[in-house]
C-alpha cells in the first residue's frame, strides 16, 4: 500500500465501523504480523508511541526489522530521569530514527506559575493532562493510526484492550502488538536479540515514568507500586477508556 497516497487521502483511513471486521482475525496476529499490517495499511499515517520502558523497546526493536525508517514519538514531559534521555540517544544510535518530541504547551516554569509548585503532588491527574494526556491529544491529530506497548495484564484499564481497536478517547485507531505478552517474555526478547533498555530497570524501577511520581519497587511489590506512590493511582490517562456518552 502507498503510504503517499494514504497521506494525500486517496486511501480512506479505517473508521470506527469498521474495526469488528479486522478485530477478530488481528487477534490471532504476532505482534511482527501487527506491526507489518501497521504499516502497510497506514503508510506514514501511523506512529508508535514509547517511554522507552522494557515493552517499548521491544517494539522498537521489532519495527526495525520490519520497516528501516519507522516513525517513534514520546511525549516528553521535561520530568523524565536522565537514564530515559540517555537511552534515547542509544536507541537514535543503534536504530538510525530520530525520535520525536512531543511538549506540553506549558514549560515548568509556567506550570509552576499557573498552577502552583509541585502540581503533581496535589493534583496528579491534572498535572499527567497538562504534561501528557493533551499534548498526546495534539500529536494524534494528525495520524490515522498509532502504535502502543501496552499489556493487558499491566493495569486493570488495559485488561480488555485488543489488538487492533478504535480509541475512542483520542478517535483513531490503536494497536497493541505485544498486548497478549507476559513480562517474562519481553524480558526473554530483550536478552534474546540483545535490546538496549532503561538502566533504571536494574535498580528495581519495572515501571518507570516522571522523577517526581516514580520510584523504586519494594520485594513482593506490584511492578507498577513505583508509579504515583501513595496514591489511589495507575495509569497517566492516556490509555484510559472515554466514558461513553449519553
Amino acid at each position: 500500500m502507498n503510504a503517499t497516497a494514504l497521506n494525500k487521502g486517496l486511501i480512506p483511513p479505517l473508521m470506527e465501523d469498521q474495526i469488528d471486521s479486522v478485530q477478530a482475525v488481528a487477534e490471532h496476529w504476532t505482534p511482527q504480523r501487527t506491526l507489518a499490517w501497521a504499516f502497510e495499511r497506514f503508510g506514514n499515517s501511523v506512529e508508535i508511541s514509547s517511554a522507552f520502558g522494557a515493552e517499548g523497546m521491544v517494539l522498537i526493536d521489532m519495527a526495525s526489522r520490519i520497516r528501516k525508517d519507522f516513525r517513534l514519538f514520546t511525549i516528553d514531559t521535561e520530568f523524565l530521569f536522565p537514564e530515559t534521555y540517555a537511552l534515547m540517544d542509544r536507541i537514535e544510535d543503534k536504530y538510525g530514527v530520530q525520535i520525536e518530541k512531543v511538549y506540553s504547551v506549558l514549560s515548568p516554569e509556567e506550570q509552576e506559575r499557573s498552577h502552583g509548585a509541585a502540581l503533581w503532588s496535589r493534583d496528579p491527574d491534572l498535572c499527567c493532562n497538562l504534561r501528557k494526556v493533551e499534548p498526546l491529544r495534539r500529536k494524534l491529530k494528525d495520524l490515522s493510526a498509532w502504535i502502543t506497548s501496552i499489556r493487558r495484564d499491566q493495569t486493570s484499564a488495559r485488561s480488555l484492550a485488543r489488538r487492533v481497536e478504535w480509541d475512542g478517547k483520542f478517535r483513531l485507531v490503536k494497536i497493541n502488538p505485544i498486548l497478549d505478552w507476559t513480562s517474562k517474555q519481553v524480558w526473554r526478547y530483550i536478552h534474546d536479540h540483545e535490546v538496549p533498555y532503561n538502566a533504571l530497570h536494574d535498580q528495581d524501577y519495572p515501571s518507570i515514568g516522571c522523577t517526581h511520581c516514580t520510584r523504586a519497587v519494594q520485594p513482593g511489590e506490584d511492578a507498577r507500586a513505583g508509579r504515583w506512590p501513595g496514591l489511589a493511582k495507575n495509569e497517566c490517562g492516556l490509555h484510559m477508556i472515554e466514558p461513553a456518552q449519553s
